[in-house]
């Protein structure tokens, strides 16, 4: 069966449509193969920035025969109804079959030449493609009905086998004929069909592998690195738009002025990445170096080094822009800069930057002093004595309100991805503490679920304030995530807030926060009167805090309805994440033992009794009353797994109370798991509804009890299996 070849030849594709343009060529030939009822083997597809091809791998000759059923009108339907059906169908009334009253159309479809279905399917692919831009051109596009594609396409390539599939596309016409690269082989090349297609075009100077560019470019720039004693700084999404920048890559190393090194590094970095597309490299000591990795698009005859230099002097001219707005910010205390934060709205119901750095900087000071942040965290050795809470508290305010400043800084307005780190490095630079610059810089950490996780101090209480403020702010003006639209990032801050408090196992309660938010002077003690009616705040944060924490434990392996059973705290879901996730994790490993896993199905049986027999009664009987009562001391014998059961649940209730009330979920679990035996001797050998009905009522009490026992540690309810 022969292998089919499309390539459509264009002007330069941007390279950050590349990726996309390949998975959108696959998808609409699939589908144009699907409607014929073809299907091919193995489907490749490529992409430079000239060209994205296709190879489809053994493609029948021709398509099967088919036969087609179109259900028509009643056979009572009036006259012009049959007429209507049988002018669609092209069929005469004698050639219908009536079922069950209704007439229906057989038309047998005959086998098609695979050449005549591409031919038809090419444009429809090519009119079809959703480039996320695209254009017209030439004298055709003054009319709205001409092509559109994202560059002026220049040719097209589609044979099947060894023959030409003829096909014409505004006035383009198929052919066996392509372009190689655009200086090394400019002339034309014949292609012999899908299996010389990737050899003839490496032969002209074209890779036409997008994978096997990006290899040559991350292999080729690390060892143009390493032969000057440096490291490569790996970036797998330059590595990737190199790829789509050029057709025969050769990586070059170049230098810079090392005076630009008094610049940040990031801000060095950045703009060899987003404006020149270099990677950067390091010395050995980690530092970095004033080195970079350029990708050329040929082989020079020089080796490069009139493409090394001329990149050199563009990038100079960059680094002396980054400088000059660099030094024009040191001028300026960071503390002068944040005054102009009141002239940047936030939100148009939440004020302005100002207000927002307001509200930050209290609730950084208050996560301090109350000692949850610095004291039982993730580094014991960073508890604090009480004389050191006010420093600490110092510090986490001023780093707080210093925080936002390099929003109205040159650098930062140049470069938006830098927020923060310019603001550290100027808090830094002008005599700053560390522990200030730091938190600055880092304060929007966790961005992203493989970000690392601030641990210092000051950083945590300004990073956590600044996203519970975001999140508080947010839902008290009712703006909540929908779906997939989430404006105001409020998901991300969630995630970012949880991060934080797991990894540095904060005991923070959310409404504490919430209440001093909503201007309450002594948080944790309730909200007052006057703010009753915006107690609904409190249970919808936490509830989108606890969908959250679900997200982030299912990442970890943890089953969400380990996350549902363990949510609950005396009545009412916990604002303790940390204690939360605790007994989700023991929960789940618990549940996984052999002991747990019985135990869960012995709980279930017991539940579904109780469910059954509606107990406890709504209005229970003196016997029913007496019932429950008994579970505790019996007026009867009982049978000797039912005085087990008995002693075992005396045993274990108090130590799995007090193991829930020390927060030891793995000590509560192993309470429970000394109920296993003895409850499942009590199924097998007592009968829960006996005909006495005191023993019944007291034994389902026993179940009972033995239900609160369970739900004491967590709601078994909620585990599915």
């Amino acid at each position: 069966m022969p292998d089919f070849l499309l390539e459509l030849l264009s002007e330069e594709i941007p390279a950050r449509m590349q990726a996309r343009a390949r998975a959108d060529l696959a998808a609409l030939f699939a589908a144009e193969l699907e409607k014929a009822g073809l299907k091919a083997e193995a489907v490749h597809t490529f992409a430079t920035p000239r060209r994205v091809a296709l190879i489809a791998r053994s493609l029948p000759a021709e398509t099967a025969a088919v036969s087609e059923e179109i259900k028509g009108p009643r056979t009572s339907a009036p006259e012009q109804a049959i007429e209507g059906f049988l002018r669609k169908t092209g069929l005469a009334k004698e050639q219908l079959v009536e079922r069950d009253g209704v007439w229906f159309a057989r038309i047998e479809k005959p086998g098609r030449r695979t050449a005549d279905v591409l031919a038809e399917a090419i444009p429809a692919i090519v009119r079809a493609f959703p480039w996320p831009k695209s254009m017209r051109w030439g004298a055709a596009s003054v009319s709205t009905e001409s092509l559109r594609w994202v560059r002026p396409l220049q040719g097209i390539v589609a044979m099947l086998g060894e023959e030409v599939v003829p096909v014409e596309i505004a006035g383009v016409k198929s052919g066996a004929v392509t372009v190689g690269h655009r200086f090394h082989h400019p002339g034309l090349v014949t292609i012999g069909g899908a299996h010389d297609y990737v050899e003839k075009l490496r032969a002209a100077r074209v890779v036409v592998d997008q994978e096997e560019r990006a290899r040559v470019i991350r292999e080729g720039a690390a060892r143009a690195a390493a032969a000057a004693g440096l490291r490569l700084v790996e970036d797998e999404g330059l590595v990737a738009e190199n790829a789509g920048l050029t057709e025969w890559p050769v990586p070059l190393l170049g230098g810079f002025d090392p005076d630009f090194l008094d610049v940040p590094p990031e801000v060095i970095q950045l703009t060899m990445r987003t404006n020149q597309k270099y990677f950067s490299c390091t010395d050995a000591a980690g530092s970095l170096a004033p080195h970079f990795v350029c990708v050329a698009n040929i082989e020079a005859a020089d080796s490069g080094a009139a493409i090394v230099e001329g990149n050199r002097k563009v990038l100079a001219a960059r680094l002396a822009d980054a400088r000059f707005f660099w030094e024009q910010d040191l001028k300026v205390p960071l503390e002068e800069q944040t005054k102009k934060l009141s002239q940047i709205v936030f939100h148009e119901k939440l004020g302005t930057v100002a207000d927002k750095v307001e509200r930050v900087a209290s609730l950084a000071r208050w996560l301090v002093e109350r000692r949850i942040v610095g004291h039982k965290s993730a580094r014991p050795s960073t508890s604090l004595g009480t004389s050191d809470v006010g420093r600490l508290a110092d510090l986490a305010e001023r780093a707080a309100r210093l925080a936002k400043a390099d929003l109205v800084t040159g650098l930062v307005g140049e470069f938006p991805e830098l927020q923060g780190v310019i603001g550290g490095h100027l808090a830094r630079a002008q005599g700053g503490p560390d522990d200030v610059a730091d938190a600055i810089r880092d304060h929007y950490k966790p961005v992203g679920q493989g970000d690392a996780v601030p641990t210092a101090p000051v950083t945590v209480a300004v990073s956590l304030a600044d996203k519970l403020d975001t999140l508080f702010a947010f839902f008290d003006i009712k703006e909540y995530p929908t779906g997939s639209k989430d404006p105001f990032a409020l998901r991300r801050a969630a995630l970012g807030a949880i991060r934080l408090i797991l990894c540095n196992r904060l005991r923070v309660h959310t409404d504490a926060p919430i209440e001093l938010w909503l201007g309450q002077d002594d948080p944790g003690k309730g909200l007052s009167h006057a703010d009753i009616a915006r107690r609904s705040l409190l249970t919808s944060i936490l509830d989108f805090l606890l969908d959250r924490l679900s997200v982030q434990l299912r990442e970890e392996g943890v089953r969400y309805d380990f996350v549902q059973a363990s949510r609950r705290w005396q009545g009412r879901d916990d604002g303790r994440l940390d204690r939360v996730s605790a007994r989700a994790k023991a929960l789940q490993a618990f549940v996984e033992t052999k002991e747990g896993g019985d135990l869960l199905a012995l709980y279930k049986r017991a539940a579904n009794i109780l469910k059954k027999e509606g107990w406890p009664p709504a209005t229970p009987s003196p016997e029913g009353e007496e019932g429950i009562e008994r579970a505790a001391s019996l007026g009867y014998a009982p049978a000797p797994e039912e005085a087990a059961l008995i002693a075992a649940l005396d045993a274990a209730e108090p130590r799995a109370a007090a193991a829930v009330e020390a927060e030891d979920f793995e000590g509560a679990m192993s309470a429970l798991a000394t109920l296993r035996a003895p409850v499942d001797a009590f199924f097998d050998k007592v009968t829960v509804n006996d005909p006495d009905e005191a023993k019944r009522a007291a034994r389902l009490g026993l179940l009972a009890r033995l239900r609160e026992a369970i739900h004491r540690v967590a709601d078994f309810s909620r585990i599915e299996g």
